[in-house]
């Protein structure tokens, strides 16, 4: 299991440091060399406009990779995805400006993010069902956690390297040819994450499912027609976690920059700080989740979310490091109650046959919900010189939301008395033979149980 996780996290480190990458670039340059000839507030947005392309894709990526794990195996997944994001990141790094192409450099951008986004929407589910699968059941939501950790690694990734070239080259130097330089790093990047995962194995899981013959035929359709409730309710669920984590990370870029004149390299260790607190702890958290129960945390983080998105708008107004720093750290704190758990929660409530395109696609389109629209709306909702409230409003509205989608979703595990059911078009969590449940465990052939089998296999 060490090495399952380790391979799983520094693939969804590599692959979220190429999409952090563009979005922080997006809010420090993209708006003036890309649409020079927008205004300041419009060539941000713009810019952001490019950034949710990325999230549109998204979903996309998780029914075309989703089919692919569901049919092949998770093990092609995770290297298809991370062959096509690095090429499209390296791809970005090389794209000549307005000034040099004119309006074919922001087509150009726009085609690349949505080919990052396609593979991104592929490498979650596969690398998370690459731990889940060959977790025991009683630490699914610990092993589980360590693809998302990825995020915030790559996230420490993306932005070290620009705060470092921001810190030590001219504005000049850092528009003109600087900001490529991340990008052009994802190459060497993408290849040592291939390196990292050329000797897995496939998952004990998918493996009994194709020796029965029982894999999903067409998973997409599948899913649509049995499980649409539960990608409807985990989307939902999921939505404001993604709208909080791109308001600290992307939006307070700008804003902090552009409006209250902060500057770039104090922002970006204010957030770069709280993001590192974040993934420290998103182990700990999973670990509780494993007592607790999945459900249980992620109505806590959406409460939570839903308290603080004023005191956060109020700290950030203060432009001073710790205050903003507190305020993103809570914000974050918020997110990952819910987001430590997801790679548990989610595979949880579908059935092997369908999973990897079913907990995909409700990951995936929460991006759309949450993370693609945010720092658009953000940016409009801070025009001017009065304070973002509208920015605090939104995202309470949005916590809440979330809150009612995780309260119509059931317990899969963790908590005495949480008994999961099979399968299921009602969103009931599915149930594979052998795993252990509130203290029983449904039989499987053979005679072992499924957790039994994980670590076998594992040794």
């Amino acid at each position: 299991m060490p090495r399952l996780a380790a391979a799983s996290l520094a693939g969804t480190a590599i692959e979220f440091y190429d999409f952090f990458v563009y979005g922080s670039a997006a809010a420090l340059v993209f708006g003036r060399i890309f649409f020079p000839d927008f205004s300041p507030l419009a060539g941000t947005l713009a810019a952001f406009g490019t950034f949710a392309v990325g999230f549109i894709s998204r979903p996309l990526g998780s029914m075309l990779f989703g089919h692919l794990g569901d049919r092949r195996g998770r093990k092609p997944v995770l290297v298809a995805s991370l062959l096509l994001t690095g090429a499209a990141t390296v791809a970005v790094g090389c794209v000549p400006t307005y000034d040099r192409i004119g309006i074919a450099a922001p087509v150009l951008l726009t085609v690349l993010r949505f080919l990052q986004g396609l593979g991104l929407g592929g490498e979650w589910g596969g690398a998370v069902l690459l731990t889940a699968e060959h977790a025991p059941a009683r630490r699914r939501g610990l092993w589980s956690s360590f693809p998302q950790v990825g995020p915030a690694v790559g996230f420490l990734l993306a932005n070290g390297v620009l705060l470092a070239l921001s810190a030590g080259l001219s504005d000049e130097s850092f528009r003109t040819w600087g900001w490529r330089v991340p990008f052009w790093a994802a190459g060497v990047l993408a290849l040592a994450g291939l390196l990292l995962r050329a000797g897995l194995t496939e998952t004990p899981q998918f493996r009994a499912l194709a020796e029965r013959g029982e894999r999903a035929s067409a998973p997409l359709a599948e899913v649509a027609r049995d499980h649409w409730r539960l990608v409807l309710l985990t989307a939902g669920g999921l939505a404001s976690g993604y709208a909080v984590f791109y308001t600290v990370t992307t939006w307070s870029l700008s804003y902090g920059t552009d409006e209250l004149g902060v500057d770039r390299t104090v922002m970006l260790g204010c957030i770069m700080a709280a993001v590192a607190v974040k993934g420290a702890v998103t182990p700990l958290v999973a670990h509780l989740a494993d007592r607790v129960g999945r459900r249980a945390l992620c109505l806590a983080g959406c409460t939570a979310t839903a308290l603080w998105t004023f005191p956060l708008i109020a700290l950030v107004r203060t432009a001073e490091p710790l205050p903003m720093f507190l305020g993103f750290l809570g914000a974050l704190l918020g997110f990952v109650l819910v987001f430590a758990v997801i790679g548990a929660y989610l595979p949880e409530l579908y059935e092997p046959r369908v999973r990897c395109t079913g907990a995909a696609v409700g990951y995936n389109l929460a991006g759309v919900l949450g993370g693609a629209l945010t720092p658009i709306v953000a940016t409009s909702l801070s025009r001017g010189d009065r304070p973002p409230w509208g920015v605090a409003c939104y995202l309470t509205a949005l916590a809440l939301c979330s809150l009612g989608c995780f309260a119509l979703l059931p317990e899969t595990g963790g908590r005495p008395g949480a008994a999961p059911a099979s399968g299921s078009t009602t969103g009931e969590p599915a149930r594979e033979p052998g795993e252990e449940t509130a203290g029983e465990t449904v039989p499987k052939p053979g005679g072992e149980t499924a957790g039994e089998a994980a670590e076998k296999a594992t040794t």
